[in-house]
């Protein structure tokens, strides 16, 4: 991979993704496969400038992790837990609002809300939780923990809960400035026994591409990606992204595609799995800007990259997610968040400009019909004339 070849066809398409056109899975595989490192990600750079310009963004958030209860067992995952375990339980509503608190407190605008799939069906003593509170799922908890938040707080809501039906979109819409689902990715083979996505049916592919159709249907600005080094090929890669192009293409409500580089963890099933070269990181952040559309913003997690994060930028990307001035990011706990200011250093010291944007980004931010009327208040509160996040930067 990555062999220097002068081919007529890697030139045809290097120069359907320089001018803006879709490419194909069979240019896609042929540029994976034959197009040097160099090459790549300078066309993904000029495209990152040609779309974006010489701004990379980030968001300042405060980490909310509902509950770490979960019905998947996925084989890399630390977040999880079961009933009695340390950290197994949610959330109370008033140490949900002391940390979104902490994170108005610190500067923060986005609440991002983490949280296991569907505990209910599988724990009683998750059942018995939101009995007592008056709630039958933990998706209508969600909706209510990011309405108070929302309206005691004053920080924006972005929900990250796994798998949702029409409703439970729609319900959440009344109080998240945007929404997020990781696709992960889009093959079944990784449901397969011994795989990454065994005994975890809320990855199942098919489900997943469901709920962010929908949430194109219903306008919700909305996160995905794909998470890489768990198993699946190249050409699986590939698919995923452009299951992604395809919704984007249908309903124009993908605001983000985070390309999201696996760590091995202690006390996993995966625990021994290498983890990514960066240069194989770098090729898959290039290849996604140049299968992407060229609107859809491009994000890498900089904690997950060590000190090797600033060469992130030459992929292509534009932005670096949420950053947490207050909280660890609780489903990586080993990997600290970079300071902004060394952020802002880094990103400066490859000729770009780093600004601070809220959960919803600028152009759906400016574009009333992807937030609900219930939010638009508490958004004009935070967002600047050219949707970035007011006094963004700081």
């Amino acid at each position: 991979m990555g062999t220097l070849l002068k081919m007529p066809a890697v030139d045809r398409a290097l120069g359907r993704a320089i001018e803006g056109r879709r490419i194909s899975l069979e240019e896609a595989l042929l540029l994976a496969e034959h197009c040097s490192t160099e090459l790549l990600l300078e066309t993904a750079g000029s495209l990152r400038a040609r779309f974006h310009g010489r701004t990379v963004s980030f968001s300042k958030k405060v980490f909310i992790p509902l509950t770490t209860l979960c019905r998947d067992h996925c084989g890399y995952c630390t977040f999880r837990r079961d009933p009695g375990e340390p950290g197994g339980r949610y959330m109370t509503p008033e140490e949900v609002i002391a940390v979104a608190e902490a994170g108005r407190t610190a500067g923060c605008k986005e609440a991002l809300f983490s949280l296991g799939d569907h505990p209910e069906r599988v724990f009683p003593e998750a059942r018995e939780f939101l009995r007592q509170r008056g709630y039958r799922t933990t998706l209508e908890y969600l909706a209510a923990m990011a309405e108070l938040v929302l309206e005691e707080v004053g920080l924006l809501p972005h929900s990250n809960p796994g798998l949702m039906d029409r409703a439970s979109l729609e319900k959440l819409r009344e109080s998240n400035v945007s929404l997020g689902l990781m696709l992960e990715n889009a093959s079944p083979r990784l449901l397969r026994k011994g795989e990454a996505h065994w005994q975890a049916p809320d990855k199942a592919p098919r489900l997943r591409l469901e709920t962010l159709e929908q949430a194109g249907k219903l306008r919700i600005a909305f996160t995905t990606g794909i998470l890489i080094g768990i198993g699946e090929t190249v050409e699986e890669r590939i698919d995923s992204l452009l299951a992604i192009r395809g919704l984007q293409e249908t309903y124009g409500h993908i605001q983000e595609v985070i390309v999201q580089n696996f760590r091995a963890k202690p006390n996993t099933r995966m625990a021994g799995h290498p983890d990514l070269s960066v240069e194989e990181m770098l090729r898959t952040l290039a290849l996604a800007r140049l299968i992407l559309p060229g609107e859809v913003n491009l994000q890498a997690p900089p904690n997950l990259n060590h000190s090797a994060f600033p060469r992130l930028l030459e992929a292509g990307i534009n932005d670096w997610g949420g950053i947490s001035p207050v909280t660890k990011d609780f489903i990586n706990p080993e990997a600290s968040w970079p300071q902004i200011a060394v952020l802002r250093e880094k990103t400066g010291a490859h000729g770009l400009t780093l600004r601070e944007r809220l959960a919803i980004y600028p152009e759906y931010a400016l574009d009333g019909g992807f937030v609900d009327e219930g939010v638009r208040p508490y958004l004009r509160k935070l967002v600047d004339e050219d949707g970035y996040a007011h006094n963004g930067g700081s």
